[in-house]
């Protein structure tokens, strides 16, 4: 009798182990490798492209017959193959749709054929939990076929992405390197996250995407575009501090988050300096500005806007002037900046003469390094002390000369004001690039002049050049240096436009239209 229970259960547990083989098997088949050229903009020379550089990552098949992966595998992607598990063919795809911000994309396959006899990887229905166990699946360098990981759950947060979102965060102690990227972590046979990034330093550190940030990614694109997380502007500071909780008259057992700075200051605004909010829905904030997700989890109380921002509003209660106020705040899904980030757009930018103009991006400044203010010219630079201002009116941008002048004869003379501001031209603000397009095809002075700005004073010389001369070597720089427009394509129709919408007499003359 002891030998039969005994043999059955030593086939059950190899039945067991054969079941968890198969599982793991069926996953890895939804495993695949991603073959990508990146050709990315050349921000200091805007009219080019980088040399391209071929990447690898990973992906996962998930429902809708689609391909999940980081969106920094694929950016600027000119090129992009799939490759299944234990496969040499190369398919061809296109991005779907994609967040820069959150780091994610979703690829769709020219021959769908390779799904028919493929599930999806199911989605695990809530966060994991701290010293939970994950499988991670990917293609990370030193090997070309997949590589399975194991490891655990380290921490959950909910902090700062990448061009100011945030979300939460997985760290995991599994072993990860570069080709990873874009890798499923798997508990149970379903996904707890992807991978997205790791600590080179460090030694088995990693992070995952957890599956509630690819929910809200994959509802957001469903109308075909992506519209971004909705998010809170307002800086705000904890209440711990006994003084200012004195000063603010909070009574004992009310906590919160002060609003040290409202986005907004005009009066229909919601929030006031000094509000304390209290609750975002029906959830408290604790003082130190976290709030109880569960009992072994605690996070930042921005978590909660994500959870209940609906139709642009955030529901909260204040506490203000000794009473708590229930209200709602416009939320949006990102912050308005004067120096905008790129995303996955190409820089716009105008040759004109020597110059090249172009809108300045958070990614240009970045491209420069961090350098010291001094050296964006004699004083500090709109480039530094507006780095992160909002516009000061509709459609405001910084036109930078975001390369070195061009050699040219009608040069002599001046200093170069590469990475300058440009202010005026003839004597009239630039409100923005497209602005100053018009303002160089109206002009029809014979002469042309530049200003720049510094901390808001005219700091660079003005520089004065005959509106012909400009014209001609325009047209001689661009075919020495083999470009073949002087604009980027949405300045095309601007440059050869007119305020009646006539083709441009001046455009035409000088070869500066195709």
């Amino acid at each position: 009798m002891r030998r039969t229970v005994t043999g059955l259960f030593v086939m059950m547990i190899f039945a067991l182990a054969a079941g968890q083989a198969a599982a793991q098997d069926q996953i890895r088949d939804l495993v695949v490798k991603i073959h990508a050229t990146q050709h990315a903009p050349d921000l200091l020379r805007p009219w080019t492209r980088s040399s391209p550089q071929q990447v690898t990552g990973s992906g996962v098949v998930i429902e809708g017959r689609r391909i999940l992966t980081n969106a920094h595998v694929v950016r600027y992607a000119t090129q992009i193959y799939v490759q299944p598990n234990q496969s040499a063919n190369h398919i061809p795809a296109r991005v779907e749709a994609m967040t820069p911000g959150m780091d994610l994309a979703v690829l769709k396959l020219d021959d769908e054929s390779f799904f028919d006899k493929r599930g999806a990887l199911p989605f695990a229905e809530e966060l994991p939990r701290v010293k939970d166990n994950i499988n991670v699946y990917g293609y990370p360098t030193g090997g070309t076929g997949l590589s399975v990981t194991q490891g655990i759950v380290s921490r959950i947060e909910y902090t700062d992405y990448y061009y100011q979102a945030t979300g939460l965060r997985i760290q995991v102690d599994a072993a990860l390197n570069f080709g990873n990227s874009g890798g499923p972590a798997v508990t149970d046979g379903k996904l707890v996250g992807l991978v997205f990034s790791l600590i080179q330093n460090a030694q088995n550190i990693g992070y995952l995407i957890p599956v509630e940030e690819i929910q809200h990614f994959l509802a957001d694109i469903k109308d075909g575009a992506y519209d971004g997380k909705p998010q809170t502007l307002d800086l705000i500071q904890t209440v711990e501090n006994d003084a200012l909780r004195q000063r603010l008259g909070l009574p004992k057992g009310v906590n919160g988050v002060m609003v040290s700075q409202p986005y907004r200051d005009d009066p229909e605004y919601p929030l006031k300096e000094w509000d304390v909010i209290t609750k975002i829905g029906d959830t408290p904030i604790d003082g130190d500005g976290k709030v109880a997700i569960r009992y072994d989890l605690r996070l930042s109380a921005s978590y909660l806007v994500q959870k209940y921002a609906k139709n642009g509003k955030l529901p909260l209660t204040v506490f203000r002037n000794g009473k708590l106020i229930a209200l709602d705040l416009p939320v949006r899904s990102k912050r308005e900046l004067v120096i905008p980030y790129l995303m996955n757009d190409n820089p716009r930018y105008f040759i004109f003469g020597p110059f090249v103009f172009s809108q300045t991006t958070q990614d240009y400044l970045e491209r420069l390094g961090n350098q010291r203010p001094s050296a964006f010219g004699r004083r500090p630079s709109p480039l530094v002390i507006r780095r992160q201002d909002r516009p000061a009116f509709d459609n405001e941008e910084l036109v930078v000369v975001s390369s070195p002048l061009f050699p040219h004869r009608i040069t002599k003379g001046y200093d170069d004001p590469n990475r300058s501001v440009i202010s005026e031209v003839n004597g009239v603000a630039v409100r923005n690039l497209r602005h100053m397009v018009e303002l160089l095809r109206d002009s029809r002075d014979e002469q042309i002049s530049f200003k720049f700005a510094s901390s808001g004073v005219l700091t660079h010389e003005t520089m004065v050049f005959n509106r012909a001369d400009l014209m001609n070597a325009t047209r001689k720089i661009l075919e020495d240096n083999g470009i073949r427009y002087p604009y980027s394509s949405d300045l095309r129709a601007v440059w050869e436009g007119s305020p009646t919408g006539s083709k441009s007499a001046q455009a035409n003359c000088c070869g500066l239209t195709p």
